[in-house]
């Protein structure tokens, strides 16, 4: 299971991080979202260990033409636009506002974004009026089962295209070396699948069991519910979960309890 979220921040801060704060690893893709996540955490005053646990594989594939499409993150979006995809007349929901900033960054309307930026969250937004319409879900090979259900069980007729994959990278795993030498303050994990790769690259070299205790004895964050789900199933104790569900909203929560 993992946490189908918006996952952006776009919040500014220093490069460089704080030697003497607390060292929080994070995990996002190696694109300008780890980058994004590093002058973040350095500004909140942290001393962030980048590991990249996620790599964006295209599988060439647009968006099905449908009256709803559903797009669940920023890099979908981009796919699309790159691949000359046009929604035409369907009615764009993105699943919260880093998503909504690339549709309209491509030049398209967004119409609907959730109150809450998860699966459930669109949902919620979307129940009460695709009853007997096609819906069109658009995003990687790692979507949460959440949202085709709920948009089935709400009457829709759903198809969904994957746009791209998520796979692990090769040199991924150096915050494992340091949880399990008891190295890390602090983790902040923004998907069901950076917890599976982190606990993979960890097994790859011998430490899954250390990399899994000494991140019990450091603050665990999560993005959401079925993030946590998925850390309690593999026996790491999550002690931070936000209220909104961004990477934002995560860093600044896991920053804090550290300094609690």
């Amino acid at each position: 299971m993992s946490d189908e979220s918006d996952g952006g921040s776009g919040a500014a801060g220093v490069s460089g991080g704080n030697p003497d704060g607390p060292r929080v690893a994070v995990f996002r893709p190696a694109d300008e979202r780890i980058e994004d996540a590093e002058t973040l955490l350095a500004s909140l005053g942290a001393d962030p260990v980048a590991d990249p646990m996620l790599a964006v594989e295209p599988t060439g594939a647009t968006p099905g033409d449908a009256p709803y499409v559903v797009l669940t993150s920023k890099t979908g979006v981009e796919l699309g636009a790159e691949a000359g995809w046009e929604p035409e007349d369907a009615t764009l929901v993105a699943i919260g506002p880093a998503t909504a900033e690339a549709v309209r960054a491509a030049g398209w309307t967004v119409d609907l974004v959730p109150d809450e930026y998860t699966s459930a969250g669109l949902v919620a937004a979307l129940e009460d009026c695709v009853d007997g319409e096609r819906v069109e879900v658009a995003r990687s090979d790692h979507g949460s089962d959440v949202l085709l259900a709920g948009l089935r069980e709400a009457g829709a007729t759903v198809t969904e295209t994957v746009l791209y994959r998520l796979t692990r990278p090769k040199e991924a795993g150096k915050s494992a070396e340091l949880a399990a030498a008891g190295d890390l303050d602090a983790a902040a994990f923004s998907s069901s699948l950076t917890v599976t790769h982190f606990l993979d690259a960890a097994a790859e070299r011998g430490v899954r069991e250390a990399a899994v205790d000494g991140l019990n004895d450091a603050v665990v964050g999560v993005i959401g519910p079925p993030t946590a789900e998925t850390a309690a199933e593999h026996g790491i104790e999550v002690g931070v979960i936000p209220d909104d569900a961004d990477f934002e909203a995560l860093a600044r929560a896991v920053v804090e309890a550290t300094d609690g």
